[in-house]
């Protein structure tokens, strides 16, 4: 039996597991979500898809404007919204899922969501290693080869593995101090923007369609869409006493002070560069728009950021990994994902041709993916506001959330459904549905909105288990000895 882990907010070093954080240990404040999300969106990606919407979506600046205000708001609203699940269970997003999906069916959105996490850190951890290979470029004119390819990748992976590994307090902590360098170097950036730009250019592009705004916004969104089942992970040591209102203001605040000026100074970037939005690797064009003393600095902070995003996704990915059954301590969960991200990020970097054409596809996948979880955990929460601590623990048959055979059949429909049901209006490089076109769904790039509305009311109309009434979350001894997640080995980081 693990007592210590009563003093583990106080060390550097996290061992808590899927186990709800006793409230006594509950002692976060709502502020502190503002630089998590302002490090998750610390990627020189923004830029690009920025550029996009001026070349590939035929956007004008104002409409850019728009995009970057609407995407934000959207996708880190919902993020804000089901963050106060965190505050309400102080367990990690995929382990309350176990009380929406049954602890069976939990496996099933929590296996997808796991997968699709591998894409999204395989792209960030190429966009780390294109960062390095540009400040190579252009301090020491070396030149990127296969060799070096690998290398800067594993170099990044293996830091990446070593952030999350430490836990959440080590990430917040590099969170705070990640935010503040970004925001000074992207106000330089952004003052030499205005200085050195042809305004006249900017503001003469014509006005895009309609159709083609709404999905940009929805591309940019899919984004924060990724982060929505990881924010009770960044909300559980939250006390039940926090205001719902700061977790969603702190959320879409802290990703839309970044995300707004990064939009926007891709998109005027695309009127003078409009190769930025094609180019082979989202970083280098950098070194060509901005001059070296500030390219340089400006990136090896984006690389900080890129390492801090993939470090967040991989603190969660080990979560998930231990709901779907992995009874391995999470370090271990975490480096699977680090190990496929650069196995991934090999072949993307050495056989894709074109790197954004790559990653629009995968985020309008990514962002179905995610929604059909949301649409069916979101509407629960309508019915649900507390969890049973020692349910979530139990994976067998006693379990207050083990239902029909270990799966809540309508979690279980509406997911399945909304998820078939969203990808069915998606269009993409890889992928085209059936419905994907002559309708305003398909046509404004719709379907991650349509997985979560299908979702949603479908969990909502059908008939569900009653709510069973949570037990005590400080009877800690108690839900260790209910799961061998909880074992001292098990926690071991």
């Amino acid at each position: 039996m693990n007592t210590g882990t009563t003093d583990e907010p106080q060390s550097a070093l996290e061992t808590r597991g899927l186990e709800p954080v006793p409230d006594a240990e509950r002692t976060a404040r709502t502020r502190e979500l503002f630089p998590t999300w302002v490090a998750a969106n610390i990627s020189v990606l923004l830029l690009t898809m920025g550029a996009s919407l001026v070349v590939a979506y035929k956007l004008n600046f104002w409409q850019a404007i728009v995009v970057a205000v609407a995407a934000p708001v959207l996708s880190y609203g919902l993020v804000g919204l089901i963050g106060i699940a965190g505050k309400r269970g102080g367990a990690p997003g995929m382990a309350l899922s176990r009380a929406v999906f049954g602890q069976r069916g939990n496996l099933l959105p929590g296996s997808l969501i796991w997968v699709a996490r591998w894409g999204w850190e395989t792209i960030n951890a190429v966009t780390g290693a294109y960062a390095v290979l540009t400040v190579l470029d252009i301090l020491f004119g070396i030149k990127s080869n296969t060799f070096l390819i690998i290398v800067t990748l594993a170099v990044f992976v293996v830091i990446t593995f070593a952030i999350s590994g430490l836990g959440i307090h080590v990430v917040q902590k590099c969170n705070k101090y990640a935010t503040f360098l970004f925001g000074a170097f992207s106000i330089l950036v952004l003052v030499y923007l205005v200085m050195n730009t042809d305004w006249s250019a900017v503001f003469h592009q014509p006005a895009g369609k309609t159709s083609l705004m709404v999905a940009g916004t929805g591309m940019i969104a899919a984004g924060g869409v990724s982060w929505i089942p990881s924010a009770p992970d960044f909300a559980r040591y939250l006390p039940r006493t926090a205001s719902a209102k700061a977790i969603v203001g702190n959320s879409i605040g802290g990703a839309g002070i970044v995300v707004l000026p990064m939009v926007l100074m891709g998109a005027v970037m695309a009127v003078s560069t409009p190769d930025l939005a094609s180019a082979a690797d989202p970083v280098s064009f950098l070194g060509e728009i901005l001059p070296m003393w500030i390219a340089v600095p400006y990136l090896l902070i984006a690389l900080v950021g890129m390492l801090l995003i993939n470090s967040m996704s991989m603190y969660s990915a080990g979560f998930t990994a231990q709901t779907l059954g992995f009874k391995i301590p999470r370090h271990w969960a975490v480096s699977v994902n680090a190990l496929i991200s650069l196995i991934f990020g090999g072949i993307l970097m050495l056989v894709a041709t074109s790197f954004m054409g790559s990653f629009i596809a995968f985020l309008s996948l990514l962002a179905v993916a995610f929604s059909a979880w949301v649409g069916v955990f979101g509407a629960d929460m309508l019915r649900r506001t507390e969890y049973d601590a020692k349910a979530l623990l139990d994976t067998g048959r006693t379990s207050a959330y083990w239902y029909k055979g270990g799966f809540s059949p309508a979690a279980v429909i509406a997911w399945a459904v909304g998820l078939v049901g969203g990808l069915m209006f998606t269009k993409s490089d890889w992928f085209t549905g059936p419905l994907s076109g002559n309708n305003p769904v398909g046509e404004y790039g719709l379907g991650w909105v349509a997985t979560i509305v299908i979702s949603g009311l479908l969990y909502l109309a059908l008939p569900k288990p009653p709510v069973v009434a949570a037990q005590p979350s400080e009877d800690a001894e108690a839900t260790e000895a209910s799961d061998p997640a909880k074992s001292p080995e098990t926690l071991a980081v």
